[in-house]
C-alpha cells in the first residue's frame, strides 16, 4: 500500500474563506472568465444542469480543435489538467522507471509517479535555462521527464530552443517527455511553445488548461495533445461522461483570441507594476517570472505574514509546502490594477510595522 500525503493548493475554497477575500494564490485569468460565456450558460442553465452530457463530447473536441490548430484524434480533455496528468502516469509510467522532475514546481508530477512506484530523481534549478547542460545529462534511459513550462511557481519559460534540446535527448534516450504548458497562453510570448513539434516527436506530450486562460477554475477543463496512438491508448480508459455538460457547452463560446490579447496585455502592464513596486518595499525579492505569477522571498515567516494579509482581506500562495523552497516563499497571482494596489499597501503597512 503507497500511503501518500496531500498535496496542498491554492484557492480561498480549499481554506474556507470567504467570497470578499482577494485571491492571490490562484493563477487564473485576472479578467475572469468572458461575458458572453457566463451569460450562454445563465441562460441554459436549467436544460443544462438536466441533462446528460454527449457520450463522446463532439462539439467540445470540434472547437478546442479549432482553437489549437490540432486534430481531435491528437486531443484528450479531462476534468481538469490534473486529471490529465494522473491518467497519463497511471497508463505510460511503471516501477521500472525513472522520472526526472525538476524543483520547485507543481507537486503533482511526484504524486501521481509514487503512484506507479516510479524511482524519482530531482533536479533542483531556479532556473533550467541557466542548468540545462547539467539537466541533460540526468535524462533516464526509458524513463519520463516531467517539465511545468512556464513552471510552477518560479514562473521561469524555458525557451523553445532549449526545450527541443531537452525533447531530442529525451527521444535518444527514449525517454517520454511531459510538457506542462498550462500557463504558456498567459505569458508574455506565446510563441514559445513547444506544440508545433507534437508531429514532429512520438515522444511528446503537452498539457494545456482552460482553467487558467479563461477563468474556468470551478468547471475543471483540462486537456492533452500528443501523437495519435498515445491520445488513443489514454482515451480508451476513460470514464464515460467525463466531460460534463456545462463544461462542454462552455466550448461554443469561450475560444475568444481578442479576450486573450486584452488579458496578455493586462498582465503584462500589471506584471511590471507589481514587480517594480514590491521590489521597492524592504523585506522583499520578487523573481523574474514570464506569466501571470510572480514567486517572492521574504524575511518574513510566510505564515505570519500570510496571517496578517489575511487580516486585510488577501490570500497569498504559501509556497513552503514546495519541494525545494523554504519558509520564507510565497507566490501571487496577477490581479486588477485596483486589487494589486491594495497588495501593495499592505505589504508596505507590515514591512514598516514589523
Amino acid at each position: 500500500m503507497i500511503l501518500l500525503h496531500k498535496v496542498k493548493h491554492g484557492g480561498v475554497n480549499t481554506l474556507n474563506l470567504g467570497t470578499d477575500i482577494i485571491d492571490f494564490s490562484s493563477n487564473v485569468n485576472p479578467l475572469g472568465c468572458p461575458i458572453k460565456t457566463i451569460n450562454s450558460l445563465k441562460n441554459k442553465l436549467s436544460y443544462l444542469l438536466s441533462s446528460y452530457p454527449d457520450l463522446y463530447s463532439k462539439h467540445f473536441y470540434e472547437k478546442l480543435s479549432n482553437y489549437i490548430g490540432v486534430s481531435k484524434d491528437k486531443i484528450v480533455a479531462g476534468n481538469g489538467s490534473v486529471e490529465i496528468i494522473y491518467d497519463f502516469c497511471r497508463i505510460f509510467l511503471n516501477s521500472h522507471m525513472r522520472t526526472l522532475i525538476p524543483i520547485p514546481t507543481f507537486s503533482e508530477y511526484e504524486i501521481a509517479s509514487k503512484l506507479q512506484n516510479c524511482k524519482i530523481i530531482f533536479f533542483k534549478s531556479m532556473n533550467l535555462n541557466d542548468d540545462l547542460a547539467k539537466f541533460l545529462t540526468k535524462i533516464p534511459k526509458h524513463g519520463c521527464v516531467f517539465i511545468c513550462n512556464p513552471n510552477n511557481p518560479t514562473g521561469v519559460l524555458v525557451k523553445q530552443k532549449n526545450m527541443l534540446q531537452i525533447i531530442e535527448t529525451a527521444q535518444m534516450k527514449s525517454t517520454i517527455l511531459f510538457i506542462d504548458e498550462c500557463f504558456i497562453e498567459l505569458t508574455h510570448d506565446k510563441n514559445e511553445s513547444i506544440l508545433k513539434y507534437i508531429t514532429q516527436f512520438n515522444n511528446l506530450f503537452v498539457l494545456r488548461s482552460l482553467t487558467k486562460t479563461f477563468g474556468l477554475a470551478g468547471l475543471r477543463l483540462g486537456y492533452g495533445i500528443s501523437n495519435k496512438k498515445m491520445i488513443q491508448t489514454i482515451k480508451k480508459t476513460k470514464v464515460p461522461w467525463h466531460i460534463n455538460t456545462l463544461a462542454q457547452h462552455v466550448t461554443l463560446s469561450v475560444f475568444n483570441k481578442t479576450y486573450l490579447k486584452k488579458t496578455r496585455k493586462l498582465i503584462k502592464k500589471e506584471h511590471i507594476f507589481l514587480q517594480e513596486s514590491i521590489s521597492k518595499i524592504n523585506n522583499f525579492v520578487c523573481y523574474e517570472s514570464s506569466t501571470n505569477f510572480i514567486l517572492v522571498k521574504t524575511t518574513f515567516d510566510i505564515k505570519f505574514l500570510q496571517e496578517q494579509l489575511l487580516q486585510q482581506g488577501i490570500l497569498i500562495r504559501n509556497c513552503n509546502n514546495f519541494r525545494g523552497l523554504g519558509r520564507n516563499f510565497f507566490r501571487i497571482a496577477i490581479k486588477t490594477h485596483d486589487q494589486n494596489i491594495k497588495l501593495i499597501k499592505s505589504l508596505e503597512v507590515i514591512s514598516r510595522k514589523h
